[in-house]
């Protein structure tokens, strides 16, 4: 089948819709359940060469989070914490697989933005996978294979209309692209380069130590980056992206995006927040928002309407400006990415206050020495790649 028809496109008044293989092909994909859309495809396309990309360059499952054409969140199949199962509310006991662990924590990035997301795993979905999706609101997955299991668990999702998409993990796309806007076409070669750790040996600090761990971090962000709408800034830790700023014009508000969702990441894991006691029966979303707002300057406003008794069973102890502070500055050993150089030193200063120490962008800027000193200011080690990963 070198076709196949959509509902509609981006909205419903755009029709018709289809994917379809311009020379005749089968396509690489196929339905195994639901109906994908538009929208659903270009998740699924781009998530898949997102954790494809990183599975080869870190040797590790990975997995990623998707919602309209970027990543909420992208990791790598590492085991999880106990203040980590408990954060992304992992009710199954025992080890998991290291494909669930990946998902888990690309997930977990940004549970709010995941809300709905498209799933894209660089191994087969199996059980563990699947058990942990049927309790999350997700539209889809794409995956190169699926366990019996896994694929009975998934189609009893939404009523059995949960999108399953597998594909061709040896298909090759061709080298051109091709795209209309406003009944004008576009072509350009693929961005086929590729990320891996020989691109990250231009330290231009004072301070040139980079781990194994950290060179992880800098392969996860950049691939991360590389299929993010841009401008993009990343934000990662222990192989997890904790925070994608995706999409704007200038580059410290990427900065400041990504930094603030990281800084949401890990104010999830303070202590106040882990003994949070919610009444019977909420769901998960809920129990995400309420989150959400306890640890925003929101918070008073629900204490004084009294609207706390519908989340949670016991009123909870305010967390002060004081302890987000205190608590904030216990982040450390965070990498930070680019997709373009950063022009000025206030993005090294803003990633700084989220626990930067390691940072990985394409230099290149006439102020390429302030951006260095900045970093050298706070022993952060900071490598060039030489390439922009714009994507759109």
């Amino acid at each position: 089948m070198n076709e196949l028809e959509l509902k509609y496109g981006c909205n419903p008044n755009q029709k018709p819709s289809r994917i379809f293989m311009k020379d005749g092909s089968d396509l690489p994909i196929e339905v195994l359940n639901g109906k994908p859309g538009y929208i659903n495809f270009l998740d699924a396309f781009n998530s898949w060469q997102l954790v494809r990309e990183l599975a080869q360059a870190t040797g590790l499952p990975s997995a990623a989070s998707f919602k309209h054409v970027s990543p909420a969140g992208a990791a790598v199949g590492r085991p999880l914490s106990d203040v980590e199962r408990q954060v992304y509310f992992v009710d199954e006991r025992g080890d998991l697989s290291p494909i669930a662990c990946a998902y888990i924590r690309a997930r977990g990035a940004d549970r709010l933005c995941s809300y709905g997301d498209w799933a894209a795993l660089s191994e087969v979905c199996d059980a563990d996978v699947a058990r942990y999706l049927k309790t999350e609101v997700s539209d889809g997955i794409i995956a190169p294979g699926y366990t019996d299991e896994a694929l009975e668990i998934l189609r009893t999702k939404k009523g059995g209309k949960y999108n399953v998409v597998r594909i061709d993990a040896d298909y090759v796309p061709v080298e051109a692209e091709r795209k209309d806007v406003f009944g004008i076409t576009f072509e350009q070669g693929r961005n086929n380069f590729e990320i891996n750790e020989a691109l990250l040996e231009n330290v231009v600090t004072e301070n040139k130590d980079v781990p194994a761990s950290a060179k992880i971090d800098m392969m996860v962000a950049l691939i991360t980056l590389k299929y993010t709408q841009s401008n993009s800034v990343c934000y990662v830790k222990d192989g997890q992206a904790i925070g994608v700023g995706a999409g704007q014009q200038s580059r410290i508000h990427c900065t400041r995006l990504a930094g603030n969702k990281a800084d949401n990441w890990w104010l999830r894991q303070h202590p106040k927040v882990l003994g949070l006691q919610f009444v019977d029966g909420i769901r998960r979303p809920d129990r995400d928002n309420a989150i959400d707002v306890y640890t925003s300057d929101e918070w008073e406003d629900v204490l004084r309407e009294g609207e706390w008794q519908r989340v949670f069973a016991v009123k909870p102890e305010p967390l002060t400006a004081a302890e987000k502070k205190e608590w904030a500055a216990t982040l450390e050993d965070v990498t930070v990415g680019s997709d373009a150089f950063f022009p000025f030193g206030d993005n090294v200063e803003r990633a700084r206050k989220s626990g930067a120490a390691y940072i990985v962008e394409p230099g290149g800027s006439i102020r390429d020495d302030n951006v260095i000193e900045a970093a050298n200011k706070y022993g952060i080690a900071m490598a060039f790649t030489g390439m922009r990963l714009f994507h759109h």
